[in-house]
């Protein structure tokens, strides 16, 4: 009699039939039937039954209870198909494999932030033999762009060498200085720092990269050692102020300009029109006077004569090496070897600790992309870039 478990029909072992079940574990072949399991296959065997009494009920082995058992635990129900999916046992072994995911994304993120700190402040680990580093790095101007953006301003020049200067525990300061120039009035605000910080006691070491030129050169001359490579580009000891005349082009495309001005040199510099022979003379003197000003910081700081300096400062670039000659470097060497001198003119014996005090931070080296860089720029220095009044530099 069909659909009652073996253990439960009424016969002869003659007449004994096995539940299928409409499922199976294996693979379906082309005439849809499952191939059997274990479990199937196991059906086949006889099962071993003893007549207990005259009605003929029969009384299956422990071997066959315990497989059928097994099957009952190890199957769905008859209208369920097997849906092949991990005993629910495994949810509480993924939990586990998510949290310790977790963990060591913890674990990243807090040594990361430990590295970037130390990196970036340099004040994780206390030392009482400091040397600071601080960055000239791009286009000196007198303004508040953040830094990495390809522009060094005077403030946050000037504000990190009074942060050195403040700290007791700083030996020497290294300005490490790659930049083609800028601002004339961006370089005299550092140059009178840096002069500052000599006079205190902190020796100021100048480590020049590809280009130390014009506004650079002059908030170095007043450091206490300047190291340059080779060749470095350096010197371009001068002033220029640049106009711009573009009456021709407004006068083909028919523009017409009206000015209205109170005095005789308030529109010197527009582009709708020339210098007048006046305003020339009178650009000159104003060069000549910055350029003065430049000369004498150059002299000061270098320990030479104006004369000297003059000379040289004709706005020509030097190498290195030429410069070393003419006394505007003292030493060749790469920035290592800058602080190694910085060690021992700051009387530091055994390892210092080097400090980073405005090395570009981490998001504006994420976001200061060049795209980023042209449209934020361009608002920052809108006021330098865009002057009426031209570019002295």
């Amino acid at each position: 009699m069909s659909g009652k478990y073996p253990d439960s029909r009424e016969g002869s072992s003659d007449d004994a039939e096995y539940h299928t079940y409409p499922y199976s574990y294996g693979e379906t072949g082309q005439d849809g039937q499952g191939q059997h399991n274990t479990f199937e296959e196991e059906k086949e065997e006889p099962v071993k039954k003893t007549n207990t009494s005259a009605g003929g009920q029969a009384t299956v082995s422990e071997k066959d209870m315990n497989q059928n058992s097994n099957r009952e635990n190890n199957s769905s129900p008859p209208d369920v198909p097997y849906s092949g999916k991990a005993p629910a046992s495994g949810k509480k072994s993924r939990k586990w494999q998510y949290l310790a995911i977790v963990a060591v994304l913890l674990l990243i993120i807090g040594s990361s932030f430990i590295i970037i700190f130390q990196a970036f402040s340099g004040e994780l680990y206390s030392s009482s033999d400091k040397i600071a580093v601080i960055y000239v790095q791009g286009t000196l101007v007198s303004s508040s762009v953040p830094g990495g953006l390809g522009y060094a301003t005077s403030e946050d020049i000037v504000e990190s060498i009074r942060e050195a200067t403040a700290d007791e525990n700083v030996k020497a300061i290294v300005l490490r200085v790659n930049s083609p120039g800028g601002s004339s009035t961006a370089g005299e605000e550092v140059y009178s720092e840096v002069k500052m910080a000599s006079e205190s006691g902190i020796p100021v070491i100048v480590s020049m990269g590809d280009l130390a030129a014009s506004a650079a050169y002059h908030i170095s001359s007043p450091a206490d050692l300047i190291v340059a490579n080779p060749s470095t580009m350096t010197g371009s000891i001068g002033t220029i102020w640049m106009f711009q005349n573009l009456s021709g082009f407004y006068d083909q495309e028919g523009v017409d300009i009206y000015v209205a001005k109170s005095g005789e040199y308030k529109d010197m510099g527009g582009t709708w029109r020339g210098l007048t022979e006046g305003e020339k003379e009178y650009a000159n003197r104003v060069v000549a006077q910055v350029y003065g000003n430049f000369v004498e910081d150059v002299a000061e700081g270098r320990n030479m004569n104006v004369g000297e300096v003059k000379d040289i400062a004709d706005g020509r670039i030097y190498t290195g090496e030429t410069a070393q000659e003419l006394g505007l470097v003292d030493e060749m060497g790469n920035f290592y070897y800058a602080l190694d001198r910085a060690a021992e003119l700051g009387g530091i014996e055994g390892e210092p600790t080097i400090v980073y005090v405005n090395r570009p931070t981490l998001s504006s080296l994420l976001f200061g992309s060049e795209a980023g860089t042209s449209v934020a720029v361009q608002e920052f220095l809108s006021y330098y870039e865009e002057s009426p009044y031209g570019q002295l530099i």
